[in-house]
């Protein structure tokens, strides 16, 4: 779900080609066939994570990436902008001037994939059930500020806040407050395996091997109700072990697009690239990548360690190097293109220095070097990640400051683990959960994180955020995010590295691509259909 104040444009505007790569075969591309996307993605299950489609559960872009065709929310984001429109629901407004009531009337006649009509009664049953199953590295958070859901009547839903919060709409527009089938799933318990009962636009089938999906087949949904139009029939995902086999797969005609993940010397080439068959388009992504500590173990619970990290840490190189500036130095957890951003790192720290490195750990009394483990997942984020997290173990060695070895781990392994606070050092990524800087502070502080971090600063999660909540205009909330970016840069429980761009690429004969993303890089696969 990990990233100067700009407006956030149009995502087709953005989505401009930058390329024509080779192309062959036909394959997925010929005629009207099922829009076939590969993805590097894994889902699995695991004891940890025994449903990885169960809204309760699901919280990651890719996983994410199947929910929003499948499910509906009362409100989703549009194909473009940030403001969520109606789906499930035929209205939505506030029942109060100060944030704290919520009112939807959902569209009549709604059913589920399985016939069962869909009431208010489901979507209260969603909400209490995700709440009440609580799971640690689920999206729980997002429902957090719910006092109570009421139903006065089939069709109408209440929701009574703890607190205003202005930000509540884009919240249950994402797949934390998707709506299931009360008759289908347990109250207080997750389900094994791949199920999906929606209302979305598409029914979902997989085939499985060893516990882990191998093909997803997505069918349109023809009693879906609600904002999308779909452009096709069909999709079908694949899944490839690396970003060259998925490449492959594209030019020979096996998939018609690939998005998550390429890898940046991949893109260097392909942008360069003058032969025909293939577009890649690229914009401004959101997405960020961050170091994220354990403030209570012994090695990084003196802030001077972090901050000396934070002195030394070359983004620049980061993002040439390893990433071929398919990715952006980033100095702040709210990113470039999000109202409120500021580079309070930099404003910091400024530029890299051994010297001032060196003072911050003196004045501590702390003796160098620092020994150090960097943790990192080897199978999520790309193939870039193993690379980048060599590079900084490089900068932090090269300084005599500290001693650092690197671990990697996998991904169904890495996220428990560290949310038990396994790991003192551990990188992490964050996709927006909805394009807010709201979401890009406080699901890091606060009692329950995302990240289950014991670090606690009442000035953010007592103050500046339930202020920034209570701004209906969001551009009057960015003050208070700036303020808590430099409440950040000073303590460092997180340090910000990089944030990236967003490509798709596509054959020729795929339109729509430029709709793929929308404004929280979520794929939307009902936009691809055939032609010229």
């Amino acid at each position: 779900m990990n990233r100067k104040t700009l407006v956030l444009p149009l995502l087709a505007v953005l989505l401009a080609p930058t390329l024509a790569a080779c192309g062959g075969g036909d394959g997925a591309g010929k005629g009207n066939g099922a829009i076939v996307i590969g993805t590097t993605d894994r889902f699995e299950e695991t004891t940890d994570a025994p449903a990885p489609f169960d809204p309760a559960v699901a919280y990651d872009i890719g996983a994410w990436n199947v929910l929003h065709s499948t499910f509906q929310t009362l409100l989703r984001l549009p194909r473009s902008g940030t403001s969520p429109v109606a789906d499930a629901a035929s209205k939505c407004s506030w029942g109060d001037r100060r944030n704290e009531q919520f009112r939807c009337t959902l569209r009549s006649g709604l059913k589920f994939s399985n016939g069962h009509a869909l009431t208010a009664e489901d979507v209260k049953f969603s909400i209490d059930r995700a709440r009440a199953i609580n799971f640690e590295n689920g999206p729980v958070s997002l429902l957090s500020n719910i006092d109570s859901v009421e139903t006065p009547n089939d069709l109408e839903v209440v929701f009574h806040l703890k607190s205003p919060d202005a930000t509540f709409p884009q919240k249950i527009a994402t797949p934390a407050a998707a709506i299931v089938d009360s008759e289908s799933y347990a109250k207080n318990k997750l389900d094994n395996g791949f199920k999906v009962v929606g209302s979305g636009p598409y029914t979902l089938q997989t085939e499985e091997k060893d516990g882990r999906v191998v093909k997803a087949v997505f069918n349109k949904n023809s009693g879906y109700q609600g904002a999308v139009k779909l452009q096709n029939d069909k999709v079908e995902m694949r899944f490839y072990d690396d970003a060259k086999s998925m490449e492959k797969a594209l030019k020979g005609g096996e998939i018609d697009i690939m998005n998550r993940t390429l890898a940046p010397a991949q893109l260097s080439r392909m942008r360069a690239s003058t032969e025909k068959g293939v577009r890649l388009l690229e914009a401004p992504g959101r997405e960020i990548s961050f170091l994220a500590f354990n403030t209570n173990d012994p090695t990084v619970k003196n802030k001077a360690v972090r901050q000396a990290m934070a002195q030394l840490v070359d983004r620049q190189a980061l993002a040439r190097d390893d990433y071929q500036r398919t990715s952006e130095p980033l100095y702040s957890l709210v990113p470039s293109g999000i109202t409120g951003h500021q580079n309070s790192f930099a404003n910091r720290y400024g530029e890299p220095s051994v010297d001032k490195a060196r003072s911050i750990l003196r004045a501590a009394n702390i003796t160098s070097p620092v020994p150090l483990t960097l943790t990192y997942t080897d199978d999520h984020y790309g193939e870039a990640t193993g690379k980048a997290f060599k590079s900084l173990q490089k900068q932090l060695n090269d300084s005599g400051l500290f001693s650092t070895k690197l671990q990697g781990v996998k991904w169904a392994e890495f996220r428990p683990e560290a949310a038990k606070g396994k790991y003192a050092v551990y990188g992490m990524g964050w996709f927006p959960d909805f394009p807010d800087p709201d979401n890009f502070v406080a699901p890091f502080f606060g009692k329950d994180n995302f990240l289950r971090s014991p670090y606690q600063n009442s000035k953010i999660s007592g103050e500046l955020i339930p202020n920034s909540r209570e701004a209906s205009q969001r551009e009057t909330a960015a003050k208070f995010f700036q303020q808590a970016q430099d409440v950040v840069a000073d303590d460092v429980p997180v340090l910000p590295l990089w944030q990236g761009k967003q490509y798709v690429a596509t054959r020729d004969n795929v339109t729509g691509a430029e709709w793929a993303l929308n404004s929280a890089s979520e794929m939307q696969p009902w936009e691809l259909g055939r032609g010229v």
